[in-house]
């Protein structure tokens, strides 16, 4: 159902993840926020669709998701890892279309054209060993999905293809520049937080970045100051 009197936040989740991946910010979000968790096919609530592998695609699927969605009021967009790099071009898509987001907010990840250190093979074609310490080194994955046959035999396959929609075509973004203004958030272990102000160079608006104590997946530690992030950037002052 779609809340025609609440600002909406849309919310693109990391590699994978699905719509179920920001259950713990819901419970912090204001109430005049409609709080919008989407997901691209093969997982959650789509997981009986055939899991996408390339980038546009992804894009294109998240584009017209928040198309069907979208209500007359302002909207934020959230991504977190993958999400953040695929959030940026969904931006730019609706930009093309008149109809921006209010602001794009991004974490754990340095932005679109940073190469990572060394390297670092695809991982979408590593070896199940190989693959599951590159997941370990991530964080976020259970032990218990990565040590039993039946789990990773599911979540696997999907995971791959998240990474194969990221790493086979790495830099697609290039020249992007939204009207948006642009918030990137980072945890201070993960290996390339010193890049974070790189997302400035995606937008023609206001830049702000901020460090957070942690890892890749620092989100969890700090959900009711993700909430506040978020709702200092949803205006909710809205007509009735």
């Amino acid at each position: 159902m779609i809340l025609q009197n609440k600002i909406q936040l849309f919310l693109l989740h990391f590699a994978g993840g699905s719509c179920y991946s920001f259950d713990f910010l819901r419970s912090y979000i204001n109430a005049d926020i409609d709080f919008i968790p989407l997901e691209i096919p093969g997982r959650g609530k789509r997981f009986k669709e055939s899991a996408l592998k390339d980038k546009n695609e992804a894009i294109q699927d998240y584009v017209h998701q928040i198309k069907s969605l979208r209500n007359d009021q302002p909207y934020v967009i959230y991504g977190h890892s993958m999400g953040a790099t695929l959030a940026l071009s969904v931006a730019n898509e609706m930009q093309k279309k008149g109809d921006l987001p209010l602001h794009l907010i991004v974490s754990g990840n340095p932005g679109p054209g940073i190469k990572e250190p060394g390297s670092k093979r695809k991982r979408y074609l590593m070896n199940d060993v190989d693959f599951k310490n590159e997941l370990r080194k991530l964080g976020g994955v259970p032990e218990e999905v990565l040590e039993s046959e039946d789990l990773y035999g599911f979540f696997g396959p999907i995971m791959r293809a998240d990474f194969e929609i990221l790493e086979k075509d790495n830099f697609s973004e290039e020249g992007i520049k939204i009207e948006t203004p642009i918030l990137a958030l980072m945890g201070s272990e993960e290996e390339q937080e010193d890049k974070i102000n790189n997302w400035k160079n995606f937008t023609s608006n206001s830049f702000a970045s901020q460090i957070f104590k942690g890892n890749h997946f620092f989100i969890h530690e700090y959900p009711k100051e993700l909430a506040q992030i978020i709702v200092d950037r949803c205006p909710v002052a809205i007509a009735p």
